[in-house]
């Protein structure tokens, strides 16, 4: 559906820091520069960071969140913890598992350095009928 996704930063240089950070746990190399931008591309799509080509400082969207896929909790918990290590601060609840209407979701939520919020999910297998949860 999506083709890439772009977030305003103030400081290119620390977000760049940052991205590198916590999508370096997912598997992705450093971003690539392009002027005032740095993108991270996989065969799924791209994310990239920009300072506004307009002048103005960029904000974040308030309601808005970009949600990552992990292959398992560890990996969601190493990027929470190199989002803290880079500069982003955690928001909403703490890393870990949920359920709703959704089923069962490991989640961990950051800010990055210019407010704008990021999540990461693991979709776990669905038991098997009669099978423990973990």
């Amino acid at each position: 559906m999506f083709s890439h996704v772009m977030v305003g930063v103030n400081d290119l240089e620390a977000s760049r820091q940052f991205y590198d950070a916590v999508l370096g746990t997912l598997g992705h190399g450093p971003g690539v520069a392009n002027r005032n931008r740095y993108f991270y591309r996989s065969r799924s799509g791209t994310f990239g960071i920009t300072t506004p080509i307009n002048g103005e400082a960029a904000c974040h969207g308030n309601g808005s969140t970009i949600g990552f896929t992990v292959d398992s909790p560890e990996q969601g918990a190493a990027f929470h913890a190199a989002g803290l290590a880079n500069g982003g601060s955690t928001c909403e609840d703490p890393p870990g598992f949920r359920e709703g209407e959704m089923g069962r979701l490991y989640l961990a939520y950051l800010r990055d350095p210019d407010g704008n919020k990021i999540c990461v999910v693991h979709r776990p297998p669905k038991p098997e009928a009669g099978a423990a949860r973990a």
